[in-house]
């Protein structure tokens, strides 16, 4: 593996890309410490602390998760690459939902692609609007506890300099993203969210060591928090790897004078297919009430929405119910049984057994149906892991998620998405990939 590293810097276009990736990277991590003007940066920190202390941290420790800390902070890049998230999965629905979007996406070729990217891009925009708008409403209404104000020139002044700077911050990382994807290597806005992710591990150790020196973590908690999240990472690298394969054989055909096809292949149906956006999805419907809790001064609501707190039973177990939930939906409307069975048949394929058209339509259902099923529990149980060891061995949410849940997810999946394509300029440059004796893999049959 070490000659694998060495071997990327023998390769010219190779080294060219990591490094594009890499000052990219440095342009985010800056731009996640310039702050939005018009707010007491130290007075919001302060905020940030007292109210960290009152909720357990959960909420703000969530946000921070996903921008290296630039939400608690305020900087122009507070928002990091969420809204650019919520946007493509929303386009994706679209598409499955509304004929046109669908006719872009399958028909349109290259200009549908862009299309549909433009509108990705435009949807950005207004999500960050309105995020940064009631952003700047939240934080007029702060005060400490001695009556100190975060934002001290309340006004329309303020809100227009706040979206304007945010969206723009926002507008900034997507291009960062984008530029990363074309030049760089793998997806762009993937590794920005790993950064931000990777980020936080210092902060989680530095948490670990003050811990541990103060005795409330034994030597022995450690070892087993070691093996423990060493265990959690094989696993998550299996269930992302595994697939189930479906054989499939392309009948010959007679082109000119020429015989096409004939020849036997398989299609890889991942038991992972939805990846980590159920839990983002079941994450974002859970924690808005809590939000809400947050902001509204209502005891009675407080109270109502107190059935829903992170970590509760009752969170625990519709947490659980909407990832199962949502890995069924995505992966209906990402893998649609129709489209396979109906591009199967218009290219001469078949399942060897199965016969063309519906009954290789009903094939695909039964065969999602069960495969998704183990994939959808195992997205349930890793999203509940780091709560479970957080309380079991009563360390901070920080160092708890990266047990398990969305950073995790996140960080296996970039991470094996990179190396494969490291490895592929490695291979078509005649050198040995990471692993001589073949790539790490699982399969259900």
């Amino acid at each position: 593996m070490l000659q694998a590293f060495l071997n990327i810097f023998k390769i010219p276009e190779l080294k060219k890309k990591l490094l594009i990736t890499a000052i990219l990277l440095a342009v985010y991590s800056l731009g996640r410490y310039i702050p939005t003007p018009g707010i007491d940066g130290h007075a919001l920190s302060q905020y940030i602390e007292q109210e960290s202390k009152r909720l357990g941290g959960t909420l703000f420790d969530i946000m921070d998760l996903f921008t290296g800390r630039a939400m608690s902070q305020m900087t122009i890049f507070a928002f990091g690459i969420m809204p650019y998230i919520s946007s493509s999965i929303i386009m994706q629905l679209l598409c499955f939902a509304f004929p046109y979007f669908e006719k872009l996406a399958k028909e349109g070729g290259e200009h549908g692609r862009r299309m549909i990217t433009q509108y990705t891009r435009y949807g950005t925009l207004v999500i960050g609007a309105i995020q940064a708008l009631f952003t700047s409403f939240w934080l007029e209404g702060l005060t400490l506890q001695g009556g100190m104000h975060i934002v001290q020139n309340p006004g329309w002044g303020f809100r227009l300099v706040t979206i304007l700077t945010l969206v723009s911050g926002t507008a900034f990382i997507m291009w960062l993203g984008e530029q990363m994807t074309e030049h760089g290597i793998g997806n762009g806005m993937s590794i920005i969210i790993t950064a931000s992710i990777i980020s936080r591990i210092p902060t989680a150790i530095h948490q670990l060591i003050i811990l541990s020196s103060s005795g409330q973590i034994a030597p022995l908690s450690l070892v087993l928090m070691g093996v423990m999240i060493f265990g959690v990472i094989i696993a998550v690298i299996m269930i992302t790897q595994a697939q189930r394969r479906i054989p499939v054989q392309y009948a010959k055909r007679i082109v000119g004078r020429k015989v096409m096809g004939g020849q036997s292949t398989y299609l890889p149906l991942r038991v992972n297919q939805a990846g980590v956006i159920p839990i983002i999805f079941a994450q974002s419907i859970l924690l808005f009430p809590a939000t809400i809790a947050q902001f509204v001064p209502n005891q009675t609501i407080k109270q109502m929405i107190g059935f829903l707190q992170h970590g509760g039973f009752f969170y625990t177990v519709f947490y659980a119910a909407l990832i199962i939930f949502f890995t069924y939906f995505y992966t209906a409307v990402t893998l649609n049984p129709r489209d396979l069975a109906d591009n199967m048949k218009k290219y001469g394929g078949f399942i060897p057994g199965i016969r063309p058209g519906k009954p290789t339509e009903d094939f695909f259902n039964y065969i999602l149906n069960r495969v998704t099923l183990p994939g959808a529990i195992f997205l349930s149980i890793i999203a509940i892991f780091p709560d479970f060891v957080g309380k079991w061995l009563k360390i901070p949410y920080l160092v708890a998620s990266f047990f398990g849940g969305t950073a995790l997810l996140i960080i296996v999946g970039v991470m094996l998405d990179t190396m494969k394509q490291i490895e592929s300029f490695l291979l078509m440059r005649h050198y040995d990939g990471f692993m001589k004796g073949g790539r790490l893999k699982a399969r259900i049959r």
